[in-house]
């Protein structure tokens, strides 16, 4: 059976699509609009951090906002695309602002249980994703205005990673970056760069002409940072799959280059805050608020 079959692909609707850059962590946020109506969604918040000084502000989140209201839109869905590691989800904060259900693919539950114990959650951290409105398995469909998208789901990076795609436009996450940049590593727990391989290969297996809009970037040799790019360009030049690279070639160079790579500078806040959704640990007695450091932990 191929891709299109497999999945409701859809490639005569045309979404406007607008990027946000993040230069603090190199994330890029999407908001999605459906081009028949006023409906859209947002894919990958950031909410800011000084880690420093432990202090949480909404600079990134805020810019979404006033471009949503200042077009009259109506946001119906707040997509994360995984738990992400280096940066902080501002879901919730944009869903108080606009509204919108946060949804997340099914295996959240895995990473809960995963890095509950890691941060010593104790048993009143939910492990069943009820933090989130919705959870996507693979080739769950949703609505957005009169848009039909849907998930697929992309493990590797992580066991919960999602590729969502809205018309013609995929949202990869983490399971692609630009042709130039190549792929996420695979060495978080729960993650697997054989898995990677496959899934990316759902991705390259999608019409050839399909936009698919990346979560990172980190402008390799010093080019404009990018976010857009087509499933054929991936196919032809992206240096880790590209040219037909055999499964065994791509675990052999993700397995050594993962092995040389620093953990994300924002891996412990995030992991805190994006397993619950984008929130906060729950304050003390005291009504304060802490992130926990796992000593020899991760």
């Amino acid at each position: 059976m191929d891709m299109v079959s497999r999945y409701p692909v859809d490639m005569t609707v045309h979404p406007e699509v607008k990027a946000f850059l993040d230069p603090a962590t190199w994330t890029i946020s999407y908001v999605v609009k459906d081009p028949g109506s006023g409906a859209c969604a947002v894919v990958d918040s950031v909410m800011d951090i000084d880690y420093a000084a432990g202090r949480i502000s909404h600079e990134s989140a805020d810019a979404i906002v006033a471009w949503v209201k200042a077009r009259g839109l109506r946001v119906e869905w707040l997509i994360e695309t995984h738990v992400h590691a280096d940066h902080l989800s501002a879901a919730p904060y944009l869903q108080d602002a606009l509204g919108g259900r946060i949804g997340i693919g099914e295996n959240i539950t895995v990473v809960q249980d995963v890095f509950g114990k890691v941060f010593n959650e104790g048993t009143e951290f939910r492990r069943d994703g009820s933090q989130f409105d919705r959870l996507f398995g693979d080739g769950d469909s949703y609505r957005v205005g009169g848009m039909t998208c849907f998930a697929m789901h992309t493990p590797g990076h992580t066991p919960a990673c999602m590729v969502h795609v809205m018309g013609d436009a995929a949202f990869v996450g983490d399971t692609l970056f630009m042709p130039d940049g190549g792929s996420a590593r695979a060495d978080f727990p729960g993650g697997d760069a054989g898995q990677l391989y496959d899934s990316i290969q759902k991705v390259l297996a999608l019409p050839d002409e399909m936009r698919l809009f990346m979560c990172h970037d980190y402008g390799p040799n010093g080019r404009d940072i990018q976010w857009e790019t087509t499933v054929g360009a991936e196919k032809a030049h992206n240096i880790h799959v590209g040219g037909g690279r055999s499964k065994e070639e791509f675990v052999a160079f993700r397995t050594a280059r993962d092995a040389q790579l620093d953990m994300p500078r924002l891996i412990l806040p995030s992991l805190q805050v994006n397993m619950r959704a984008g929130e906060l640990p729950p304050a003390d007695k005291d009504g304060k608020t802490f992130l926990k450091v796992p000593v020899n932990g991760l």
